[in-house]
């Protein structure tokens, strides 16, 4: 695995160099593939871009057997190489259905238990690389428990793909164009106003 995320980085510094193959996203969703101590995840990932380097992202993740759960997370984006290439970090709060592991202090044995309902806070540290209509990216997410299991802190390694469904740049214009129609109307709500001054009686 730790070979694999070499390689990765290795392709996305080097990729990163021909902007010209690269496109910055608005909105962007695809598969996320998770490893820690316990295991192997994959699930879903959508990012959507609320500013110029912050954005928003929902990751819904399971192994089909003891542990799924649901982050959302707000992120802050600092280009690297280009605005194409980034490294990113951010928080949020996370919740699932997971496996505990207690140790019981007494008799030297561990209990594990299943389904239990946690709620933990979720750190992210990253870089990202978007490239034709893929955004690719390797994460680091720890999660500290608040409630629902014994440990306190976990953490995984993620590789995600995503597919661009919005381009920054036609986000952009869809706001400027909501922006000019709200203007507009405003404009025009005040005109009657004005005119009926004016108006023969």
């Amino acid at each position: 695995m730790k070979s694999q995320n070499l390689i990765l980085l290795f392709i996305f510094f080097i990729t990163s160099m021909s902007p010209l193959m690269a496109q910055r996203y608005g909105t962007a969703v695809g598969l996320r593939f998770g490893n820690n101590s316990l295991g192997r995840t994959i699930g879903i990932t959508g990012q959507q871009r609320i500013t110029q380097r912050l954005t928003l992202e929902g990751i819904l993740q399971s192994d089909f057997s003891r542990n799924s759960n649901l982050s959302l997370l707000i992120e802050k984006h600092h280009p690297v190489i280009s605005k194409r290439f980034n490294y990113y970090y951010g928080a949020g709060i996370s919740f699932g259905k997971e496996e505990s592991f207690e140790k019981m202090e007494d008799s030297n044995q561990i209990i594990q238990t299943y389904g239990n309902a946690t709620t933990g806070i979720d750190l992210i540290t990253g870089f990202e690389m978007t490239l034709l209509n893929t955004v690719l990216s390797l994460d680091y997410k720890p999660n500290i428990n608040i409630a629902g299991r014994e440990e306190f802190f976990r953490s995984q390694i993620g590789i995600s793909a995503r597919m661009v469904l919005v381009k920054s740049k036609e986000q952009k214009k869809k706001q400027r164009q909501r922006e000019k129609a709200k203007t507009s109307n405003q404009k025009n709500s005040t005109l009657p106003g004005i005119g009926s001054i004016f108006k023969k009686k």
